[in-house]
């Protein structure tokens, strides 16, 4: 069209490349996916310019607020590049509620930012669909969002994701406890895969490889290389409230993230304990095996960039460690004994295959 024909017709929002219409119709089509998340406090509707949330219909009488938010990461360009839209709204949801429940935290609410060039419904609503399942799993209302529609600030097909979300723990049950000692135990929960950290490592390792997406997984011929990699970030949330519901004494927790267990376990520790880990009790998933025999990644590059097999860690009394590996495990959760709070000492890594970590670590 002219530059003539735009004076004369009028030059619209549209035709600079944002399609209200189009972000309407997505809000009518998620309404649905929205209301599926409905708990105790919220009524999951949308549509207005802020979501509620009553803490007294929840329950809580002494709350304090936590709040988080996360992102995807690079993971999101292997769901672009695959066109596998539909788990990467779990990883969203995931990487928000884990960092909440391990404060004892019961998370609450979520929302959403999603921003892309141009909007594609099928696409969007695929990412939603993943959000609102993991809104589910958490039991955690999604009670609103926004969706930016920006011309020349993504290229084709791209899109990015980020994810808040509120919760409320009672002040006698924050987590981690002032209790923690030597002799406690270490319980690590099973990791579903990568779950959403080291992926700029991941896709490098695949260019080194040279293998496509749509190729069967070297680690798992069942399934492709993309489906693989997309197997969305385990929710430790309903487990782990349930355990602390039922009087174990959970002393603290950690989500195992970027970092691995080297970094993400100091920040529940006191400055006069460590955790001594065996890594022989970790459950090194084909997955990691393959990521480092093919990228020539040694040991401590791997478990200071990825889980290797522990999403969430528990540090838990002695007497209690039982009932608590119990309880996780009528959810289903794969739980390995893994080590014990010692006290501090200044070695990080020991030949016996033991590594230490302690509340020093930055």
């Amino acid at each position: 069209m002219s530059q003539d024909s735009y004076k004369s017709n009028g030059l619209t929002y549209a035709q600079s490349g944002v399609d209200i219409d189009a972000g309407n119709a997505l809000v009518d089509g998620i309404k649905s996916l929205v209301k599926s998340t409905r708990r105790p406090g919220a009524d999951a509707d949308i549509g207005g310019f802020g979501g509620l949330f009553d803490l007294k219909a929840a329950g809580y009488d002494n709350p304090l607020l936590v709040a988080a938010n996360d992102g995807v990461g690079t993971k999101l360009k292997l769901a672009i590049d695959s066109g596998l839209h539909d788990t990467v709204g779990i990883d969203l949801v995931a990487m928000c509620v884990n960092d909440l429940v391990v404060q004892g935290a019961e998370p609450l609410f979520f929302l959403d930012y999603y921003a892309t060039g141009k909007l594609e419904n099928e696409v969007a609503t695929a990412v939603v669909a993943g959000i609102a399942e993991g809104c589910r799993q958490a039991n955690c209302a999604l009670i609103g969002g926004e969706t930016a529609e920006m011309p020349g600030m993504y290229s084709e097909g791209d899109y990015d994701l980020a994810g808040f979300c509120v919760g409320a723990v009672n002040r006698d049950g924050l987590l981690p406890r002032s209790t923690m000692q030597a002799g406690d135990i270490v319980l690590g929960l099973s990791s579903s895969g990568i779950h959403s950290n080291g992926f700029s490592l991941v896709r490098k390792v695949l260019e080194i490889a040279g293998i496509n997406l749509d190729a069967p997984a070297p680690w798992n011929c069942d399934i492709s290389v993309a489906q693989a990699l997309l197997e969305p970030t385990k929710i430790y949330v309903r487990p782990l409230l349930d355990a602390l519901k039922r009087g174990i004494d959970i002393k603290g927790l950690a989500h195992i993230t970027g970092g691995g267990l080297i970094e993400n376990m100091p920040r529940v520790l006191p400055d006069d304990l460590a955790v001594q880990v065996n890594l022989n009790k970790v459950p090194y998933l084909p997955v990691f095996d393959w990521l480092s025999r093919t990228g020539g990644v040694v040991q401590d590059e791997m478990v200071r960039t990825f889980n290797c097999g522990i999403g969430m860690v528990a540090i838990v009394a002695a007497d209690a460690a039982e009932d608590c590996a119990a309880i996780l495990q009528e959810h289903g959760e794969e739980v390995h004994f893994i080590g014990e709070v010692i006290a501090r000492q200044d070695a990080a890594f020991q030949s016996s295959g033991l590594l230490t970590v302690d509340g020093s670590a930055s």
